[in-house]
């Protein structure tokens, strides 16, 4: 009962959800817009007409829901790509991805290289390891780095048609 009565008083509370807008403009051009009629009459005030802007739900099934299930067909009017085209264009994409990728996998020797190194020097300012793990830190993020670039190529090369 007292959701019930909370509901009603949230509703009662919130008011219209529309309201009348006038414009009004003074003798020296400035312009006033309100949404009081007695106001609005008083200084002889013109009521505009706002159209609320929606936007409308997705169509049922749409790109975005559709994953796993059947594609939709295009409509007649979306462009089209020959097939050659888009063959061409997933060739250049592949050969993009092999590039990046093989790029990647020698910086990650190299980060690997340059980590160890840093591993097997001493500085003699590193009494405790605490100072040899903040000097190596960035070393070791660098490495992730690498090592995440690599997994996510591999990835979006697996997903290629």
């Amino acid at each position: 009962m007292q959701r019930v009565m909370a509901l009603l008083f949230l509703i009662a509370a919130a008011g219209p959800l529309q309201a009348d807008i006038y414009k009004c403009v003074s003798p020296g051009g400035d312009v006033l817009f309100t949404s009081d009629p007695v106001e609005a009459k008083q200084k002889k005030c013109t009521q505009i007409t706002v159209t609320p802007n929606v936007v409308s739900p997705p169509p049922p099934g749409g790109a975005a829901t559709n994953r796993g299930r059947e594609a939709q067909p295009s409509p007649g009017s979306f462009p089209k790509v020959a097939p050659q085209v888009q063959q061409q264009r997933d060739n250049d994409r592949k050969r993009i991805l092999e590039t990046e990728l093989i790029n990647e996998q020698k910086n990650l020797q190299d980060a690997k290289r340059e980590l160890a190194e840093q591993e097997n020097i001493r500085l003699g300012s590193e009494r405790n390891a605490q100072r040899m793990l903040d000097r190596l830190e960035p070393y070791q993020k660098k490495v992730k780095l690498h090592e995440d670039n690599v997994a996510n190529l591999k990835r979006e090369m697996s997903n290629m048609r």
